[in-house]
C-alpha cells in the first residue's frame, strides 16, 4: 500500500526521524492558515499524489507569504499533475502539503527495501540526492553505496556511520545522519514497510539533517497487524480496476496491451506475459486468481478483465492443482454467459480434472479456443487479437 508524503513523514516522526514542520490541507483558505501558523519566511506548497517527479511537473512551488501559499494551493488543488511516474493521464491533486522552507546546504539520498535475492533488508545511500535516482543508478552506479542488514542483528551503528561517511558527511552531520538511518530502520521494521525512500535527505546550513521528502510503501501481507494504518489508504490514487480486484482477493495490475491474461500463480502469470510478448503481442494485465479460486472469483476476474476497453482477446492459462480444471471451466462458462463476453477466449489448462474441464467447455456450446501448450496458446490469442 502506497501512502502520501505527509502520511509517510508522520509515521517516520513517530520513530524520531526529523522532518520539516508542515500541514496537509485541502483548500486554498486552509493553505493560507497553515502557512501563517508555520510562521516561516518562506513555505513550500507540495502536491500530494502517489508519484515522484512532482517538482518537474509543477507540483512543488515556493511561497513567500500566506497569500501566495493560498494562490498556489488554489491552482494545484484540482489540477491534473503529469510526471514521469504518473503516465500521460496524470493524477488529479486533491490535497497539498504546506511545509516550512529550509536553508538547504546539501541534498542526499536514502533508500531502504528488501533485497529478495539476498533475503535481507538493503540500505542504500548516495550523495546524488534530489535527482532521478534510477538514472543515477544506470549512469553512475558507483555513486550508490549499499549495506545489507542481518535481520537478526539490525542496522549496526558502524554500518550507519559508514554510509554517512561514504556520501561525504563528516562531524556533526555525519553523526546525525547515522542516527537518522537507525531510526528509519526501526520504523521500517515496526510498520512492516516494504520500502522507505528519502529523496532528498538534506543537511541544512545549521548542520541539521532532515527528511525533506519521504515515500513509504507498506507490505499488504502484514496489514492484519496494522489495523491502525488502514485509513492511510487513498483509493482515489489507485487504479479502479485494481481496487475492485482487491475486493475479490485477486491480484491484478493493469498494463497497456490488448490481451487479457487470467492465470493462477504469480510465476505462471509472469511466464504467460513473457510468452505473449514473444509471440508478438502485448499483455493488458497481470492477473493471478490464486491457487484456490472459486467459480465466483473466476467470474469476477472475467468482469475485471473485460472492463478494460483495450482488451481484444483473453488468454486463460491455468495449472489445475488446488484450483481444479472443472471448477475453472464452470466459472468461465458462467462468466461468458452472464457477462455476454464478445471477445475471443483462448484456454490452456493442465492438471486436476483437466479432461472433465475440457468436456465441460466443449459441451457449453460457446466458442472457446483451446490449446495444449503455452506457446500454442500465445500464438492463437495474438492472432485473434490482431483481427478482433
Amino acid at each position: 500500500m502506497k501512502i502520501h508524503e505527509y502520511q509517510a513523514k508522520a509515521l517516520l516522526t513517530r520513530y524520531g526521524v526529523a522532518t520539516p514542520r508542515g500541514e496537509p490541507v485541502f483548500s486554498a483558505e486552509a493553505a493560507a492558515e497553515a502557512a501563517a501558523r508555520l510562521g516561516a519566511d518562506r513555505v513550500v506548497v507540495k502536491a500530494q499524489i502517489h508519484a515522484g517527479g512532482r517538482g518537474k511537473g509543477g507540483g512543488v512551488k515556493l511561497a513567500d507569504d500566506p497569500a501566495a501559499a493560498a494562490r498556489i494551493a488554489g491552482e494545484m488543488i484540482g489540477m491534473t499533475l503529469v510526471t514521469a511516474q504518473t503516465g500521460p493521464a496524470g493524477r488529479v491533486v486533491s490535497r497539498v502539503l504546506i511545509e516550512e522552507g529550509l536553508d538547504i546546504a546539501t541534498e542526499l539520498y536514502l533508500g531502504l527495501l528488501i533485497d529478495r535475492a539476498e533475503q535481507k533488508p538493503l540500505f542504500m545511500a548516495s550523495a546524488a540526492g534530489g535527482m532521478d535516482i534510477e538514472q543515477v543508478a544506470a549512469d553512475t552506479p558507483e555513486l550508490i553505496h549499499k549495506v545489507h542488514i542481518d535481520p537478526g542483528l539490525g542496522l549496526a551503528a558502524f554500518q550507519a556511520r559508514g554510509l554517512a561517511e561514504a556520501i561525504g558527511l563528516t562531524g556533526g552531520p555525519a553523526r546525525k545522519a547515522a542516527a537518522l538511518m537507525q531510526r528509519v530502520y526501526a520504523a521500517f521494521l515496526a510498520i512492516d514497510a516494504s520500502m522507505i525512500e528519502i529523496n532528498p535527505l538534506v543537511v541544512t546550513g545549521a548542520g541539521d539533517v532532515l527528511a525533506l521528502d519521504a515515500k513509504v510503501t507498506l507490505d499488504d501481507n502484514a496489514s492484519f497487524r496494522h489495523v491502525d494504518l488502514a485509513d492511510l489508504r487513498d483509493l482515489a490514487e489507485e487504479e479502479p480496476l485494481e481496487t475492485e480486484a482487491s475486493k475479490h482477493e485477486l491480484n491484478y495490475i493493469r498494463l497497456d496491451g490488448t490481451i487479457g491474461c487470467m492465470v493462477n500463480g504469480a510465476g505462471l502469470a509472469m511466464a504467460t506475459m513473457d510468452i505473449i510478448k514473444l509471440a508478438g503481442g502485448e499483455p493488458a494485465n497481470f492477473l493471478d486468481v490464486g491457487g484456490g479460486a472459486s467459480a465466483e472469483q473466476i467470474k469476477s476476474a472475467f468482469q475485471i478483465l473485460l472492463s478494460d476497453t483495450k482488451v481484444k482477446a483473453v488468454l486463460i492459462n491455468i495449472f489445475g492443482g488446488i484450483l481444479r480444471c472443472d471448477i475453472l471451466a464452470e466459472g468461465v462458462i458462467a462468466a461468458v454467459k452472464e457477462l455476454g463476453v464478445d471477445v475471443p477466449v483462448v484456454i490452456r489448462m493442465e492438471g486436476t480434472n483437466v479432461d472433465e474441464g475440457k468436456r465441460m467447455l466443449a459441451r457449453s456450446g460457446l466458442n472457446f479456443s483451446t490449446a495444449d501448450s503455452m506457446g500454442e496458446a500465445a500464438d492463437v490469442v495474438v492472432g485473434l487479437a490482431a483481427v478482433a
